[in-house]
């Protein structure tokens, strides 16, 4: 099998079935990416999949640095409960309970 060079990986293209507001968090599947700009429905667009990210957490819920976290999109916030969440990465440094957002290194 031969490669061809296609892109750094950095940012990935995503066509919408509905709008997109920059900097909205859209699931990949099995991973989930961060709009780069907004993007119109069925248009093409960039979507972040590398680097690191202030996301809204549940204030409930203390997350330590390193942790595995997750993207709750019933809630639109990040936890550290896998089941029935898509990975997002992990914590880039700590949380509180009472924070309200907390540092992502999404997965790449």
């Amino acid at each position: 099998m031969k490669a061809t060079y296609y892109q750094r990986g950095e940012t990935l293209d995503y066509f919408p079935t509905e709008n997109v507001e920059n900097g909205a968090v859209v699931s990949l599947g099995t991973r989930i990416g961060v709009a780069a700009a907004p993007i119109s429905a069925g248009e093409q667009g960039a979507v972040h999949v590398v680097g690191v990210f202030a996301m809204a957490k549940d204030n409930t819920e203390e997350i330590k640095q390193g942790a595995a976290v997750y993207y709750d999109a019933a809630a639109e916030a990040i936890t550290t409960t896998a089941d029935g969440n898509t990975p997002a990465g992990y914590a880039a440094a700590d949380a509180v309970t009472t924070a309200t957002s907390v540092l992502v290194k999404l997965l790449g």
